[in-house]
Parts: structure tokens; C-alpha cells; sequence
């Protein structure tokens, strides 16, 4: 019984603490957010099933992470060099309609995961990508050519 009160104590407080670190959806989280939530669930099932079962020392753990993703956050607020090396930043796959093999190289991304991302659009081919973005989140961003306004 003790370990449902304290799975129970772990998920409430896992809750509060992913509500109040990052509004964002899921599919938009940064690399840097994943780990903090995985790092805090690790924290809630340690302090569940590990050697030291009080809620006290789950509490503790989970607003210590919680305040250092503050202080992270603040600092990539007042800095964005340092927000950068947390996040990453953008990165640009087609450039005016040429690859930019270099950049795909070093991003592990392939080809057939812009295409991917294209069909996913409606585009067709890849003559009518202007723009292709590697964003912080793992996402890709298409800008299409639009031509001559009519």
C-alpha cells in the first residue's frame, strides 16, 4: 500500500511540476525539456521503488530539477550564446533550392525525411521548396516558392 501512496504523491507532484516548467505541446518540446521530464519521472519511480521510499526526498528531488530548469531558463533569457548551446539553433537543409549536403550530413538527416515532411504538406517535388528548416524541436519547415504575385 505504501508504494501506490507514494506512486500516487510522485505522479501528482510530476503533474504540477511539467505544468508549471513549459506550456508548450508535446510535439514541440525541445530536446533540453525531454530530459528534464524524463529526468523527473526517473526521480518519481527512484524514489517509489528505489531504497528511500519517503515522499519528503521525491519532493525534494523533483523541485531541485525544477529550479535548475529555471535558472536555465532565466539564463537563456539573458543570454543567446547560452541559450543556443542548450537548445541548438536552426538549421537551414535547402537553401534557395540547393541542398546543402554539409548541413544534412552533420544534422543525420536524410533526404527522404525532407520529402517526408514535403508530402506531409502537399508538396510534390522537391523544385518547389524554396526553404528547408531543421528546427530546435526536430521539426522540419518548408517555404515553398510561390513565383510571381498575379
Amino acid at each position: 500500500m505504501g508504494t501506490v501512496l507514494r506512486t500516487i504523491a510522485g505522479y501528482v507532484l510530476l503533474l504540477l511540476t511539467v505544468r508549471v516548467l513549459s506550456r508548450r505541446p508535446g510535439g514541440q518540446l525541445t530536446l533540453y525539456e525531454f530530459v528534464i521530464v524524463f529526468l523527473i519521472g526517473g526521480t518519481v519511480i527512484a524514489a517509489t521503488v528505489g531504497d528511500d521510499h519517503s515522499v519528503t526526498n521525491c519532493s525534494m528531488a523533483i523541485i531541485t530539477v525544477g529550479l535548475l530548469h529555471r535558472a536555465v531558463s532565466w539564463g537563456k533569457e539573458r543570454s543567446s550564446r547560452f541559450a543556443a548551446v542548450i537548445d541548438g539553433t536552426p538549421l537551414v537543409l535547402i537553401r534557395r533550392g540547393e541542398w546543402q549536403n554539409a548541413t544534412l550530413r552533420h544534422a543525420h538527416v536524410d533526404a527522404q525525411d525532407i520529402m517526408a515532411a514535403a508530402r506531409a504538406k502537399g508538396i510534390a517535388s522537391v523544385r518547389e521548396i524554396e526553404y528547408a528548416i531543421l528546427e530546435r524541436n526536430g521539426s522540419i519547415s518548408l517555404l515553398v516558392h510561390r513565383g510571381p504575385p498575379e
